[in-house]
């Protein structure tokens, strides 16, 4: 499950939250409160919409056109690594 994001963040403001944790937000990587919180703000902050259809378009062009295949001995470092990663949690 997903760690809960900081509620307050030293200097900033809502705004800058939003800001830090989009990607999040767009990879479902938040926890249904935090999401709720991120829903809550965008709703009414076009400024921080307009960043998130920003990146969503970002993201899905990039996942579109990008179709080449590591090769496997790559993949095969990435997964050790993440392995190693997560299971030292």
């Amino acid at each position: 499950m997903s760690e809960p994001i900081a509620h307050e963040v030293e200097g900033g403001n809502e705004c800058e939250h939003v800001l830090i944790h989009i990607s999040e937000y767009l990879d479902s990587e938040m926890t249904p409160e935090d999401e709720q919180r991120m829903r809550a703000h965008l709703a009414h902050c076009s400024p921080c919409l307009a960043e998130l259809s920003a990146e969503e378009i970002i993201k899905n062009l990039v996942r579109r056109t990008c179709t080449e295949r590591a090769p496997e001995a790559l993949r095969a470092r990435i997964h050790a690594q993440l392995t190693v990663m997560t299971s030292g949690d």
